[in-house]
């Protein structure tokens, strides 16, 4: 998974519904490019370097995994998707739409057809005004001033009037802050993990990820169940205890809320497919004492995938330790969450079906995950 990188955009438009086609804009970069973060006010000015109608300009900063090669390519795909027409010699034209980058953290680049940050962002004041409104702070990487000082210092003379009509930031439907502790669990290859460190990594909040691969009693289970099965479940009991009742009691200032790819439960629905009857008899006797005083989370996401897709995916990311897993043991540990979740009618539960999704690598996909989980 890609870190996410602060961008900084304009968008502009002076043809057909002005402001219709920004908030088309800004939702297709929202469905399809990253986190709208921050949407500037409207501004309307009169055409900059030519003669047509008047534009309306506003900034968005977003974040982004996409490169700023990426990015262009994307911007001019997502400019033609929205009826802009093809340019016309070197003047300036009226448009349907127009997307610039700005900035692309502090990065300076310079290449032929991609300048940043954007080589006329200090002499446009309908861009600095803005963006000044969003990111008054920013620096310039290359002056080091300002938006402040950099609008305050601009010698363009044109006259940039506030629209009366606002932008709606679609990613602002995503509201995780109102919940403390969030649990994101599936079989194995469900694609929890992954998940869990997007919502982390988007929403500002503290991630637990599952100690599995220091536990040295895995790859001998997988060798021999029978002999391994008991210590390795009541190591993986005792970590995940630790671990949770640790990370969750411990406060962090900077973060909005935690999220877990995994629930206490697990070693339960474990232990019960893997450890013969009169071993997992005595397991569940230090299961209930340590199950009685767990946090349990506001949200408890079960993230279901067909047998098949499982193994594709635990083919795919490649654990030797694994490689040996049978669709029989993984249809085991899917009815042992079923059965888990139907047990437990005060937990708040969300089961997505995942099978037809690709949430990591399709952004649509993503945000119909997220609107499951918290409709």
């Amino acid at each position: 998974m890609n870190l996410l990188q602060k961008i900084f955009i304009s968008l502009g438009t002076n043809e057909g519904d002005r402001l219709q086609n920004l908030q088309k804009a800004i939702d297709v970069l929202n469905e399809e490019i990253g986190n709208i973060l921050t949407i500037s006010p409207v501004y309307e000015t009169s055409s900059w370097g030519f003669e047509s109608e008047d534009f309306l300009n506003c900034c968005v900063g977003l974040t982004s995994s996409l490169s700023p090669e990426e990015l262009l390519i994307e911007f001019k795909r997502i400019e033609k998707f929205l009826g802009r027409k093809d340019k016309k010699g070197d003047s300036y034209q009226a448009r349907v739409i127009d997307i610039d980058i700005l900035f692309y953290n502090n990065e300076i680049i310079d290449e032929e057809g991609l300048q940043v940050p954007h080589i006329e962002l200090t002499e446009r004041r309908f861009v600095l005004q803005p963006l000044f409104d969003i990111a008054s702070n920013l620096k310039h990487p290359k002056s080091q001033k300002t938006i402040k000082e950099l609008l305050e210092s601009c010698t363009d003379a044109s006259e940039v009037i506030l629209f009366s009509r606002k932008l709606d930031n679609p990613f602002d439907i995503h509201v995780f802050s109102k919940h403390n502790f969030i649990t994101i669990e599936g079989n194995i290859g469900s694609g929890k993990t992954s998940l869990a460190k997007m919502i982390a990594q988007d929403f500002n909040a503290k991630f637990i990820l599952e100690r599995f691969a220091d536990n040295a009693f895995l790859p001998k289970f997988y060798e021999d169940q029978s002999r391994f099965a008991f210590p390795l479940e009541m190591s993986f009991l005792a970590d995940r205890y630790k671990q949770l009742s640790d990370d969750i009691s411990q406060y962090d200032l900077f973060k909005e809320f935690v999220v877990a790819d995994y629930h206490i439960s697990k070693s339960l629905t474990f232990a019960k497919v893997t450890l013969p009857e009169d071993e997992f008899a005595l397991y569940r006797k230090f299961f209930n004492v340590i199950y009685k005083d767990m946090q349990q989370p506001d949200i408890y996401v079960y993230l279901y995938q067909n047998t098949e897709r499982l193994l594709k995916n635990i083919t795919k990311r490649g654990r030797e330790y694994e490689q040996n897993i049978q669709s029989d043991y993984l249809e085991k540990i899917n009815k042992g969450y079923v059965e888990f979740i139907k047990s437990q009618p005060n937990l708040n539960v969300k089961v997505i079906d995942v099978s037809g999704l690709d949430f990591v690598r399709n952004r649509i996909d993503y945000l119909e995950v997220l609107n499951q989980i918290l409709n």
